[in-house]
This record gives C-alpha cells, structure tokens and sequence, in this order.
C-alpha cells in the first residue's frame, strides 16, 4: 500500500490486550489455531443492487483441539454451513466473527472441510485505517483488503501469516472484465451473466485476495506486444524469460495507461535484477479504475491505480513502482505480524530509490538523503520495527525502513546488499516472516564489516531518535 491519510474517527482502540493466538495491532481478527490451505470461492454479484452470493469451500487444519472454528464474515449472512467430518452442532455470528461449533472438537493436525454458503450487500468494513474491503465504484468494484477487509466479502481467517491458496469463480453482468488474483483459466458466458475462473496456487494471505469489477479492455503492457497491446491471456505464448504484465483499463483511458505505464516493463527488469525471479507464475497486471483513488493498492499478482496515477511524472511513476515492488516484498515474502510493516513498506520505498537511480533520475543516495532532511523535521517518537497500529501506515515507517536498507547497502557494499536481498526473497518464498528473521540473515551476509549489521538496524528499526545518515 502506498501512503495516505486515514480517517480514524470511525475506531475505538480496544483497551484489552489481545489473545495470544491474535495479532495485537488487530485484535478480533484471524486465528493461529488453526491454518487454510484452500479457498475454493464461487461468487455471484449483480451490480445494479450491490448484491452478493457466496459459497466458500475453505480445507483447513487444526494447531491446537478445536471446540468452534471461528472465521471473519464482516456484513453478510451465513445461511448453510457443512463440516465434512463431522455434524455441525450450531453456528452463530457475533459481531465480525462467524463461530462455527462442531459436534465434537476437531483434534490438532486433523484436516477439516468447511462449506459455508452466504449473501448480503458487501460494503467495506469500519477500522481504524478508514474503510477497506468491498468498495462500489461508480461502474464496477474494487477490493482493497488491507489489512482486515478480506471478510468483507468471503469468510476468513484473516491473519496475515495465515497463506493458502485460491480458486475464484466471479458470475457477474455480461459487459464487465472481472480480474482477481492468478491466472483466467477459463471464461464463460450465459446469456446476459458470465462467470470468470482464476486460479491462484502460490498461498497468500486473505488480505491481499482481490476481485476487481469494472468495463476493462486488457492491454499487453511489454515491449513485444507491438502498437495494439491487445492479446489476451489465452492468446500470449508462454515464455519463461518474459514475465507477462497486463493493464486492465477502461478503453477511454487506454492511451493514457500505455504512456503512464510505458516504463514499468524496464522496472520489472530492475527488480528481477535487483529482487530475484518474479514470484507469480500467472505474471502482473495493473487494474486502473475509472475513479480517482487516493491511494494505490496492491493484491498478490496485481496492482489497482485510480486514473489520476497515470502521469508520467515522478510522484507517479514512483507509485508504480512502489506497487511492483511489493510483489517481492509483502505478497510474496510476508509479514507474520503486522508490527513489522516497514518489511513491506519500507522495501517497496526502497524500490522506489532504486528504480529512480535506475531511469536515469536521482540517485538512491540522492533520494535517501532528501528523506532523512524531511525525516529530521518531523517528530522523533516512532519506532519503525514496532510503531503501533494507530502508525503503522505513517509515511515516517516508509522512509525510516528505507533509509535503513540504505544504509546496510553503504556498510554491506552493492554485491552483498543485494545479495541479501535475493537471499531473503529466495529463503522466504511464499512464507510468513519477521523483523528477526531479516536482522539474523543480514548479520550473516554482512558479517565481515566495519558496522555491526545488527547493531546498525537495531538503531533504526527500534530506536525513536534518527540516526545520522
């Protein structure tokens, strides 16, 4: 996500701790008692009532004896809901949370096979980020689930460590590109409704799951795609040294997104060269909604821009990036706790320095210091490795946990750095990570330095003072 301001009147903190199997910075949301390895959600929307039909097919595991499984569903109603192993005793909803009670307790490391059916008008959920989740657009929707809005639309275990793999069946109005995460596998047509298949087989977190509604054409954003960029999925050759990259776009800003997004092919060069492979197999596109969107968003696979990210100047083109870049860092390598979003954020700033260096702009040096001189005349009271959750999208997390990175990169030297960075990637693929996990990894790979790497992040990531560049 890139920064933005947040209205945070529609939030009360809670002012008890958080159970210990819940994520502080959210508590009443997702489990560690148990994991999901599938969704198999098949959807029926009508855009001109706001209407959804679900049925989610969700294949999960106990960690711990389980007397009720308890699922995020923020909105809608849970009419039917089968367990495969045994007799569902009861289900009931209370508040944000769908507590589902089967007739005997589920036994750590048994499987289980949820099958749920519900309905309703999905609106975004209330947080004390704003509004997230399922969002009307003036012609279509769009889905923004960071970080506790994937239950705005199907039943989840929405916390961030928990990864598991997707299948989605969209059945909406005849006229509309649905795009959701991974690869169209298959795209039928009744009458005046058509359903849309994806597959998306690398696990990711409930958070990043996205549907996106709109009357898009797709566009062939590389180079070799000729003048038209018009093929579409089932028409492109597969090509193992290419990644395919789409935009979908409304036709009446067709042009604008081929120049505004001209570049990004030489940014997904950038960041193989810089990051390692590209982690998705089904390749990256770019949903640019005829809206204006304050801020632009990334799900696993893909990116949502509103029309006014179309410039080709900076302040543009470094979001852009930014949203590739969490690719790498947040879908694919993901936090385990949300206290450590500077590992998505301050990453993906990072990336921006990088690509600005790269085009032919400031250099990394030259943006870092910019930051640290605007940084230095903001308040000292925030720690980037655990900033809170009223903070953790503070832009002061994003320039802080960038400035760190270049920092480590001027004591490791640019081979180790990056290095490091394609270790880290590569490690932790798919995976659910910490703060520790980078610390110990970057003290191994560094370790022959005149700067202790350790000690260097352990005074940026959890020291409130700015240290000097």
């Amino acid at each position: 996500m890139s920064n933005g301001s947040y209205d945070r009147s529609v939030y009360v903190s809670p002012t008890v701790a958080a159970p210990p199997d819940l994520d502080p910075y959210t508590p009443g949301r997702g489990s560690l008692a148990f994991s999901v390895s599938r969704y198999d959600l098949t959807l029926d929307y009508r855009l001109a009532s706001n209407r959804l039909s679900g049925r989610a097919i969700i294949t999960g595991k106990a960690r711990t004896p389980l007397a009720a499984i308890s699922l995020d569903l923020s909105g809608l109603r849970a009419s039917k809901v089968q367990l495969d192993s045994m007799r569902v005793q009861r289900f009931l909803q209370r508040g944000d949370r769908l507590i589902i009670t089967p007739e005997e307790h589920i036994a750590p490391g048994a499987e289980f096979r949820l099958d749920i059916r519900y309905e309703g008008n999905p609106r975004p959920v209330e947080s004390l980020w704003g509004d997230i989740g399922w969002e009307e657009l003036t012609d279509g929707v769009l889905v923004a689930g960071q970080p506790t809005g994937a239950s705005s639309w199907f039943p989840c275990n929405d916390h961030p460590s928990s990864k598991s793999a997707y299948t989605f069946r969209v059945t909406t109005d005849a006229g509309y590109r649905v795009v959701c995460n991974g690869k169209l596998v298959s795209r039928i047509v009744k009458s005046s409704r058509e359903m849309w298949v994806y597959e998306q087989p690398e696990p990711m977190a409930a958070y990043l799951a996205t549907v996106q509604i709109g009357r898009y054409q797709l566009l062939n954003l590389h180079p070799s795609a000729g003048a038209s960029g018009r093929k579409p999925w089932s028409e492109q050759e597969p090509d193992d040294d290419v990644v395919p990259q789409f935009a979908a776009v409304p036709a009446n800003l067709a042009q604008r997104a081929a120049a505004g997004l001209a570049r990004q092919s030489e940014m997904m060069d950038t960041f193989v060269t810089c990051f390692g492979p590209y982690p998705f197999q089904s390749g990256y596109t770019v949903v640019v909604a005829d809206d204006f969107l304050e801020i632009p968003l990334e799900a696993q696979s893909l990116s949502i821009l509103g029309r006014n990210h179309l410039s080709t100047e900076w302040n543009s083109q470094r979001l852009i990036a930014h949203e590739l870049a969490h690719q790498w860092f947040g879908n694919s390598v993901t936090l385990a706790l949300w206290r450590d979003i500077w590992l998505h954020e301050g990453f993906a700033c990072y990336a921006e320095w990088i690509w600005s260096e790269a085009s032919g702009s400031l250099t990394a040096a030259e943006r870092a210091t910019e930051a640290w001189r605007a940084l230095s005349a903001e308040p000292q009271d925030l720690l980037t490795g655990d900033p809170g959750p009223e903070e953790m999208f503070d832009d002061r997390v994003y320039k802080r946990g960038a400035l760190a990175l270049h920092s480590l990169r001027r004591v490791c030297g640019d081979s180790r750095f990056f290095g490091l960075l394609q270790a880290w990637t590569a490690r932790f693929r798919y995976g659910s990570v910490t703060t520790e996990d980078f610390v110990e990894l970057a003290g191994s790979s560094c370790r022959d330095t005149d700067v202790d790497p350790k000690a260097l992040l352990e005074r940026w990531l959890y020291r409130t003072a700015l240290p000097d560049l």
